[in-house]
């Protein structure tokens, strides 16, 4: 299994706590034999001499195997703590490389519960396993050895026992192991809908949808307890099965064992070690019933783990160094459709945009926009057809390098938890603050900025929840420019501002020796193009400037007339 090569780094502490996890183990099967020892030469021959030496020394080993544990404990926290790290963050950096093809195999709540919780799963394997997982069993075999060695023929009712129990428990395992992969299944739809309801709560409040969202809330939960208390029930089903037998054990021993005693056959202390270890035994076993709880657990949290790390990743990075001199861009016949779907959302898209110009985009919604925009920087590969930039097809770039030269402004604005200028510094990380003013003043949101307590140092709720949309939309285009782009993509990014505020920042766009590509609904942003493109069910209906198009073609005229007549209803 992958998850075991995680160990490999922690082999000096894992045979450390394996090696006091031994000391422990052989001081419970010394102890029924010193037992025996004392009853049968001390207390049986009325010698104080070997109680007192005997019981000494089963207080030192005691000692012993206490502080064994302690160091134990430590070295086993150790290993599954740091191992849970390395898990946590080899999931995370595969995640990155994931593109969103990939990504989109697996739902957000999902991921979270495999990053959180099937990898706690594992920790507490981990720390089990090395505390008392393995010794459990190591008891039950060592002690029915220690018991035979003592007297054969009392040991060989556990002999018989035990086996049975242990096909039982093999048994109770494979199918525990399939309830609980249905029980991770479950707690990732709560999950889901539980970070749905987080993320979305103002609408659920202004549509007064609480009590739906209550009612779907629970019935996922339902759902995941129904499932829940299924596998638990049978898995406990372990517990009273191994009593029965083992007490059933422990019975046939006492009764054979005072027939035995009787006839001179064995001795009293024999037959109190052969209970001693039966009752270790059946302890063992309750322990081991447990671990089968566990380990059905941990080995469902593995897979779903594994199934992460072992996602074939497609290679997004090129060998070739391409130093890309402008940001020209051209679409040749590309055609697209999105993964597991038969639809074509873009169909034979053919334009070029000259390194420096500025391209509009306008479409009805689901015409294509905001797909044409994500197969810029290679967030998905194109079905067909090939994209150039600075002349060269993007396949053939070093993708990291050509993204760090886009600035990418998408229709939902996204602003991380921290400072203002902590965000605008996602976009360079090593921006000074000189040129992260002057984003600011481009984007024309310095101003507000400056108006603030804190001003670039005031701290930003989840998501900007304390800032407008128009504030959150120039923030996220000041993050963008800040980079220098010499592609920079506006993903319908000026919808919430006002008519002067977007004058003055495509104004201030001018000044960037970049191509710039604006979806927009505003046939006043679009006509300041120097190029225009009209989509409609993911064809080019329509290309040109604005003179062209007002002139040429109805569809782009009827847009104009639309958006004239509702500038006049307003001004009445």
């Amino acid at each position: 299994m992958k998850l075991f090569s995680f160990l490999k780094p922690y082999k000096f502490p894992i045979v450390i706590a394996l090696f006091l996890m031994f000391v422990e183990l052989v001081v419970e099967l010394l102890h029924p034999l010193l037992l025996a020892k004392i009853i049968d030469d001390g207390i049986m021959q009325e010698d104080m001499s070997v109680i007192l030496n005997w019981g000494a020394i089963m207080v030192g080993m005691s000692l012993l195997a206490f502080l064994a544990g302690v160091v134990n404990s430590f070295y086993a926290a150790h290993v599954s703590q740091s191992t849970g790290y390395d898990i946590r963050s080899e999931l995370y950096e595969k995640i990155q490389t994931f593109t969103y093809t990939k990504l989109q195999r697996f739902q957000t709540s999902s991921l979270i519960t495999r990053m959180t919780n099937d990898v706690s799963q594992i920790q507490n394997t981990i720390f089990m396993s090395l505390r008392i997982m393995l010794r459990a069993p190591l008891l039950v075999i060592g002690g029915t050895i220690m018991a035979l060695l003592v007297n054969v023929q009392l040991a060989l009712i556990l002999v018989i026992t035990i086996p049975i129990l242990i096909c039982f428990l093999i048994w109770m395992m494979k199918k525990g192991g399939a309830l609980f992969s249905q029980v991770q299944a479950k707690l990732d739809g709560v999950n889901h809908v539980m970070r749905e309801n987080l993320v979305a709560m103002r609408l659920v409040k202004v549509f007064v949808r609480h009590r739906f969202e209550e009612s779907r809330f629970n019935k996922s939960n339902d759902d995941l307890v129904k499932t829940t208390v299924s596998a638990l029930r049978l898995m406990e089903i372990a517990m009273p099965v191994l009593l029965l037998l083992m007490n059933v054990s422990v019975m046939a021993i006492l009764w054979f064992g005072s027939f035995a005693v009787n006839t001179g056959g064995t001795q009293v202390g024999e037959v109190v070690a052969i209970i001693n270890y039966a009752t270790r035994i059946t302890s063992a076993l309750t322990v081991i019933s447990m671990i089968v709880i566990v380990f059905s657990r941990a080995r469902a949290s593995a897979e779903r783990i594994t199934d992460v790390l072992e996602t074939n990743v497609d290679a997004e990075k090129s060998t070739k160094a391409i130093e890309i001199k402008d940001g020209s861009l051209e679409f040749k016949e590309v055609s697209f459709q999105y993964p597991s779907t038969d639809i074509e959302v873009l169909k034979r898209i053919n334009f070029k945009v000259e390194g420096g110009k500025t391209l509009a985009i306008l479409g009805s919604t689901g015409s294509g926009k905001t797909t044409l925009f994500q197969l810029i920087p290679n967030l998905y590969e194109v079905t067909s057809g090939e994209i150039y930039i600075g002349g060269h097809p993007v396949h053939s770039l070093d993708l990291d390098e050509y993204r760090k030269k886009i600035g990418y402004v998408p229709q939902d604005v996204f602003l991380f938890s921290g400072t203002i200028k902590e965000n605008l510094q996602w976009g360079k990380q090593d921006a000074t603050m000189e040129e992260i003013v002057e984003a600011a003043k481009d984007a024309q949101i310095h101003d507000v900025i400056s108006q603030l307590p804190d001003q670039y140092e005031t701290k930003i709720g989840q998501k900007g929840v304390n800032l407008s949309g128009g504030q959150k939309q120039r923030l996220s285009i000041a993050r963008a420019l800040v980079r220098k782009p010499i592609i920079l993509l506006l993903d319908d990014s000026t919808s919430a501002l006002d008519v002067k505020t977007e004058a003055l920042l495509l104004q201030a766009l001018k000044r960037y020796n970049c191509t710039t590509c604006i979806i927009t609904q505003k046939i006043s942003t679009a006509k300041k193009a120097d190029q225009i493109i009209l989509l409609d069910e993911g064809m080019i209906v329509d290309e040109g400037s604005h003179e062209i198009l007002i002139k040429q073609s109805s569809l782009y005229q009827k847009i104009n007339e639309s958006q004239l007549r509702e500038e006049e209803l307003q001004d009445v």
